[in-house]
């Protein structure tokens, strides 16, 4: 983790480290506590979720059943007092069991809108993958322009919104590839892993002990100024720079000295891509207690970012190579910006 800002009194939790420059690291110090005091470990899975939530993101999240992917949204959604809800994605469902529908009362004689269970702060996909198009084609709108249309209406989804969607990497069967186009709308996507074995005896120790009470540390109003103040951070033109060139090296790999990649990668990232590499940097360096982004918080979310929006080639695929391994490859041949110097981001002229 990065060092925080100089002269404040860091505060360290975890992984994660934050300056006590303001209120804003006290807030999300509080927030961050009392979520760890019901999940144990998969530090860096809640840090992407809270980069999310502040970068006003998605998340696409693999790894195997029961490892609190549920349990780690749920929580954090009783922690801000934000409302909670899970689909579990199946084949027979419907658009209108995502988004809601029309009901006609017989007493009334008229047609009435129900609302489906979109309609929350924070919405679990679960297994998004074993659900046909025509309901991720539902989600995709949901997630893109945070409202749903039904019967020639628009509804708008509360504020904040977050959609974390999980997929099972151990079973196929059953299940239907999500469309490109909505693979992109996801800010990130995690692998989460198996816990250690202390921190497995931890879990074991806390499920089977006395309930953990939950308390709400913050509300959404609060988080919802959080995520303007995120907006607001100072971002280096040689950083945009930086950033830009990693996007375009997984398109044209040979402009950037790596031609031995390119037959490995059939379509590189979008420039959504480019936007939540710069947007989730600035959510990283705010957690960190700067107000200003750094390259280190570009490059710590570089794997994230980009791993679902390479599409590999059959070449890749029978070679053993993953879109990690090609990252990681980007990384070291693009050589990371200096670091902007503090006093220089002190007159740089603030963003609107």
């Amino acid at each position: 983790m990065d060092e925080a800002v100089a002269g404040t009194d860091p505060v360290t939790d975890g992984g994660f480290v934050f300056g006590r420059g303001d209120d804003t690291a006290a807030l999300m110090e509080r927030v961050l506590f009392e979520v760890k005091r019901v999940v144990v470990g998969q530090d860096h899975f809640l840090e992407r979720v809270l980069v999310a939530i502040l970068a006003q993101g998605h998340l696409l999240v693999e790894g195997v059943p029961g490892l609190a992917k549920t349990l780690t949204v749920n929580t954090l959604a009783k922690a801000v007092r934000g409302s909670f809800k899970r689909i579990q994605f199946t084949p027979d469902l419907l658009p209108a069991d995502l988004v809601g529908t029309r009901m006609y009362n017989q007493k009334s004689g008229e047609f009435s809108t129900v609302l489906g269970p979109v309609f929350c702060n924070l919405l679990l996909a679960d297994e998004i993958n074993r659900a046909p198009a025509k309901v991720q084609s539902a989600l995709l709108e949901v997630m893109q322009e945070r409202q749903v249309t039904i019967a020639g209406e628009s509804h708008k989804v509360p504020q904040p919104f977050l959609v974390m969607a999980t997929q099972n990497p151990i079973e196929t069967e059953g299940t239907y590839p999500l469309p490109e186009a909505q693979v992109d709308r996801f800010m990130m996507k995690v692998l989460v892993d198996y816990p250690s074995e202390e921190e497995e005896f931890v879990i074991a120790q806390r499920v089977t002990g006395p309930a953990v009470a939950v308390g709400a540390v913050a509300s959404t109003e609060q988080l919802m100024a959080l995520q303007a103040r995120c907006r607001k951070l100072y971002v280096d033109p040689g950083i945009i720079s930086y950033v830009v060139k990693l996007v375009a090296a997984t398109r044209h790999p040979d402009r950037y000295g790596l031609p031995d990649i390119a037959r490995y990668i059939t379509f590189g990232a979008s420039p959504r891509a480019t936007i939540n590499l710069i947007e989730g940097g600035r959510a990283l360096a705010f957690m960190r207690g700067r107000d200003y982004v750094l390259p280190e918080d570009v490059v710590d979310l570089v794997p994230d970012v980009l791993r679902h929006r390479v599409t590999l080639s059959y070449e890749a695929l029978s070679d053993g190579i993953t879109a990690d391994d090609l990252v990681m490859k980007i990384l070291q041949a693009i050589p990371a910006p200096d670091k902007p110097l503090a006093t220089h981001v002190q007159l740089a002229p603030t963003e609107a």
